[in-house]
Formats: C-alpha cells, sequence, structure tokens
C-alpha cells in the first residue's frame, strides 16, 4: 500500500515547479537610465574646406539636440585634410571624438551604386569605438529643408537589456519628440528554433512555437515598459513607443521606418563574435539609404 505521503509529495514538488516557472518568468530585466554625455563632435566631409564648413553648419542644426546642457567641441574634417583610411584613422586617434558625423561613400564615386557604405565608413565603423552618425550622400539627396530628430527609431532583434542602445537613442530625441523602441523578431531564425525543437519527441512543437514567441514578445513588452517608466522619472521631455513583432527582417525594418517617418535610426553595428559589421545591421543600412543612421 502506498504511504499517503508520496501523493502530496508528487503535489508539492509540481507545485515547485511551477513556482519556480513562475518565478523566472518575473525576474524582468529592467532598463536602467544613464545620460549620454556627448563632449566633443568630429564632422568628416571630403569636399573643399567652405563647403566641408557648410556641412558642418548643417549637422549642428540638424541635431540640435545635441546643444541641449552641454557645451560641445565641434571639429570639420575637409577633403584635403587626408586621402587614405589610414589617414583619416590617424585624425579620428589625435581627435578621439565622442560622436563622429559624416555620409556614405566619402570620397567616392560609388555613391551611384547603393550596395555599400563605401569602404571609409565600413573600416571606420568596425575599427573605432565611436558612434558614427552617417548621412545620406550630398549629391544623393539634395538640401532641403533641416529635419531634426523629432522622430528616432532604436531597432534591434533583442531588446532585452539593450541599455546603450535606448540611452543614446534617447539622447538624440528631440524635445517633444518621439523615441521608437522596435523589437522585430527574425521568422528564420524562430524557424530553425523550432525545428530543432521539433526534433525532440516529448515536447509538442505547435505549442512549443506559440510558447516560445509569445515569450519572447513579452520579454521585449516589459522591458520597453521599464524603458517608458525610467525615461518619465528622468524627466527627459520625450514620449517612448513600442513597436513588438516578428517577419522578415529587412521587409519589417523598412517598413517601420517609413511607417514611423524616422529622422534617425540607432542600431549596433559591432559585433563581439565576428569582424564584420553586426550580421543585422549591414543590409539594414544598405536598404535604408534616406534616413540617417546612428551606428553604435
Amino acid at each position: 500500500m502506498t504511504s499517503p505521503d508520496h501523493g502530496h509529495h508528487g503535489t508539492a514538488a509540481g507545485k515547485v515547479d511551477q513556482f519556480e516557472s513562475v518565478f523566472r518568468a518575473a525576474t524582468k530585466t529592467r532598463f536602467e537610465y544613464s545620460a549620454v554625455q556627448v563632449e566633443s563632435v568630429l564632422v568628416v566631409s571630403d569636399r573643399d574646406e567652405r563647403a566641408a564648413a557648410a556641412f558642418g553648419e548643417r549637422v549642428r542644426s540638424q541635431f540640435g539636440v545635441l546643444k541641449r546642457g552641454e557645451n560641445i567641441r565641434w571639429r570639420v574634417v575637409h577633403g584635403g585634410e587626408y586621402h587614405s583610411v589610414p589617414a583619416l584613422l590617424d585624425i579620428v586617434e589625435a581627435e578621439r571624438p565622442g560622436l563622429i558625423c559624416t555620409y556614405r561613400h566619402l570620397h567616392s564615386d560609388s555613391w551611384q551604386w547603393p550596395y555599400t557604405l563605401g569602404e571609409y565608413i565600413d573600416v571606420l565603423s568596425q575599427v573605432t569605438t565611436t558612434p558614427i552618425i552617417v548621412l545620406p550622400h550630398p549629391d544623393v539627396q539634395p538640401e532641403g529643408a533641416v529635419r531634426g530628430t523629432k522622430v528616432v527609431m532604436a531597432m534591434t532583434d533583442h531588446l532585452v537589456g539593450d541599455h546603450m542602445l535606448v540611452n543614446w537613442a534617447a539622447r538624440f530625441t528631440d524635445e517633444d519628440g518621439r523615441l521608437v523602441l522596435s523589437n522585430v523578431e527574425d521568422d528564420a531564425v524562430l524557424k530553425r528554433f523550432i525545428e530543432a525543437v521539433g526534433k525532440i519527441p516529448s515536447i509538442d512543437t505547435d505549442n512549443a512555437r506559440v510558447t516560445i514567441q509569445d515569450r519572447l514578445e513579452r520579454d521585449a513588452r516589459d522591458f520597453m515598459e521599464s524603458c517608458s517608466e525610467e525615461i518619465i522619472r528622468a524627466e527627459l521631455p520625450i514620449s517612448v513607443e513600442s513597436v513588438v513583432t516578428h517577419g522578415h527582417h529587412l521587409t519589417e525594418y523598412s517598413r517601420l521606418v517609413e511607417e514611423h517617418e524616422a529622422d534617425l535610426l540607432v542600431m549596433h553595428t559591432k559585433d563581439e563574435d565576428q569582424l564584420a559589421m553586426h550580421g543585422l545591421a549591414y543590409p539594414l543600412a544598405i536598404e535604408v539609404r534616406s534616413v540617417p543612421l546612428l551606428l553604435l
């Protein structure tokens, strides 16, 4: 005869498992706000001194948000000051700026071909740790009215715990502007993951797909909610919006940029595990050509 304790013990163990999973779900990652300080900006052009100075002025007015409470050193580099990537890197090393502002296809005619950012940007974005703002090439985008940064979009496929991305994006959002946090899970990655899970006989694949999708989206939403709360607490004069979705990465991101009429797109371009630009960032930077990018 079975002792009555065994039944209780089983139930208790079940309860503990249940509590553990609930507890694990409750240990949420909260956003940590930290004000980004930009003390110096290096503006890089490939034009003569006069045209470079005019580009520098345009950058200053477009990113007027940088004036907020800081006395920033600006230095404009014209095309005659460097004729190779190493020479430009030497200038960056000597100046040690907090931010670099430039445009696609420096010292290159390849702006007519939209398949790269040009060798200067490719190298700069990888060998320096300095964030870089990349504007459309002046010959591609004639000077219209200066738009400012009323809508800043932070993009990633894994926002949870990415304090740096959100802090930089918040820093560049104009007063009374909108910071749009977007997290797009890639369907192709999810599909591969589910296929692997499907090979484990004891797991119901359909159920797993829904559960995993739900978990990922809920984690992203929770983190975004904490971003909004902390930004309100820090009394920043901006509003925060959240977009959590899944689909084909490039298609979704391009659609979101257009839909929200983003003035600046903020994304990571350094991947700890690889030498080249972060997997998602490069094709996206190539695809979204008319919007300024902030590459971290």
